[in-house]
């Protein structure tokens, strides 16, 4: 498995390869290859507008790629996570892990404003992974939507 990761005008987060490594493996993804980008609330709003019409910030956004090895991209907004982190009693690296979580699910399909049913699907999903990495935090559509 292929971890690539970049930062658009934040530093790094200690770990948070090894993070996506042990997700990947958690979900049985061993072959896949993942790209992730931490970023700050202007570049992610910039991306959210462009590609979602959505003109705000957001903690993660999911690029898959219709490819059986390559997942796709995870863009992460650290400023977002922070404060979301701080919010919901965690530290950062916890509140990335459950975005990354989130966010390779939407990779996998999973899309939680699909109703009802598929919103709690995606909640058992989240929770399964986090789950088998022990990884603290509740899940974010759990922390959200009160699934």
């Amino acid at each position: 498995m292929k971890v690539y990761l970049s930062c658009e005008g934040v530093d790094a987060l200690v770990g948070i390869e090894d993070d996506a490594r042990d997700l990947l493996a958690a979900a049985q993804l061993e072959d896949g290859e993942l790209s992730i980008v931490l970023c700050g609330d202007g570049w992610i709003r910039r991306l959210n507008a462009e590609w979602r019409g959505m003109d705000a910030t957001t903690d993660v956004l999911s690029f898959p790629q219709e490819d059986e090895v390559v997942l796709g991209d995870l863009v992460v907004s650290l400023h977002t996570a922070a404060r979301q982190a701080e919010e919901r009693g965690c530290g950062l690296r916890d509140e990335v892990r459950v975005l990354l979580v989130h966010g390779l699910l939407h990779l996998l399909g999973y899309d939680h404003d699909k109703g009802e049913r598929e919103c709690a699907k995606m909640a058992a999903a989240e929770r399964k992974l986090l789950d088998r990495l022990a990884w603290k935090g509740e899940g974010l559509i759990a922390s959200t939507h009160g699934a």
